[in-house]
């Protein structure tokens, strides 16, 4: 009996096309028409085992996806990058070395070549201080990591580590796409109408989208207990970086303080920033979440002015008030 090979589709959803998540979801439903084999990657992104479809639709795996990208586009106007592979990881990078609306296959036995020539942080989960270690030892690309003996690498990273990193290096990775329905979410994203290098933007643009969380987290009368922030870069690459709150909270300057920690964490000094996304997820009704009592008269204020801004807001527009450090800055999502 012969083995069907994989063939794995990684699709990236650009944010600006994502005016909700209702819109996401309706992705996800119109790809289960394609494949069972969904799985969802929020916020922007989902994976399809194309296997048991091929013989369905008599395609090419190159055929449908493409199949895929065109109904995205015509039913909901999401345009989408794609990378085909015979794993999720390959597929993954595949995707993010894709130009928008096009779409990269790596054939399995072209698989190591193409993957040789990238650099080491092409792969997933491979941050800048993991780089930097390795490239103390002149191991800057994926190749150079792939030839180097398994103990040797184990001495540089540990042995944890260094046995997953050899297996990314060789392009294996032996994970399923398993059906997953996206989590319950807020999201907020900012697509900038130019790469931005200026810190001072990055803090206000990062500022109000927690604002617009906090906001809509009221509104909806939910509290979240974790943050993620992602930034993606004029490269196409990302970052993203998530907190657990010490409490769940609607509170705007709870979220703020902790989006700004996440950004002042990622150090980008002068990266060319393209887009922000703040996600809040661990989402709960805030009539069942609990509080810690404070001694401090400011905070029940700040509260109370909080919620006379959201009664203002809601008569007179989003706009009506606004954090100072936001005066005529324009925030809104481009579309």
């Amino acid at each position: 009996m012969t083995t069907r090979r994989r063939h794995i589709a990684h699709l990236h959803l650009h944010l600006h096309a994502l005016p909700c998540e209702g819109r996401y979801a309706d992705a996800i439903d119109l790809l289960t028409g394609i494949t069972p084999h969904v799985q969802a990657v929020s916020p922007d992104a989902v994976q399809l085992d194309l296997t048991s479809a091929l013989r369905y639709f008599d395609l090419t795996p190159y055929d449908v996806v493409q199949l895929a990208k065109l109904r995205l586009l015509a039913l909901y106007g999401i345009e989408s990058s794609a990378g085909l592979a015979g794993n999720r990881m390959l597929a993954t990078m595949a995707a993010d070395a894709s130009a928008p609306g096009h779409t990269t296959w790596v054939p399995a036995e072209q698989a190591a070549a193409w993957l040789r020539p990238r650099p080491v942080t092409a792969l997933p989960g491979i941050g800048r201080a993991t780089a930097a270690t390795l490239g103390r030892y002149g191991l800057h690309t994926i190749g150079q990591v792939a030839d180097v003996p398994p103990a040797t690498l184990q001495r540089i990273l540990g042995v944890g580590q260094a046995r997953l990193l050899t297996e990314r290096a060789r392009g294996h990775d032996p994970r399923p796409v398993v059906p997953l329905e996206p989590a319950a979410h807020l999201m907020a994203d900012l697509v900038l109408d130019q790469d931005c290098l200026d810190p001072v933007r990055h803090h206000r643009a990062v500022l109000g989208l927690a604002d617009r969380i906090g906001q809509r987290l009221r509104g909806e009368s939910q509290v979240t207990g974790r943050l993620t922030l992602t930034v993606r870069y004029a490269d196409r690459s990302s970052t993203t970086r998530t907190c657990t709150l010490a409490e769940p909270t609607d509170h705007s300057p709870a979220l703020v303080t902790a989006a700004l920690g996440l950004l002042t964490a990622l150090g980008l000094q002068r990266a060319r920033v393209r887009a922000f996304v703040i996600r809040a997820d661990d989402l709960r009704p805030a009539d069942g979440a609990h509080r810690q009592l404070s001694l401090d008269p400011g905070d029940d204020r700040a509260r109370a002015a909080e919620a006379a801004a959201d009664r203002a807001r809601r008569r007179f527009g989003s706009e009506a008030v606004r954090p100072a450090a936001l005066a005529g800055e324009r925030l809104e999502p481009r579309r």
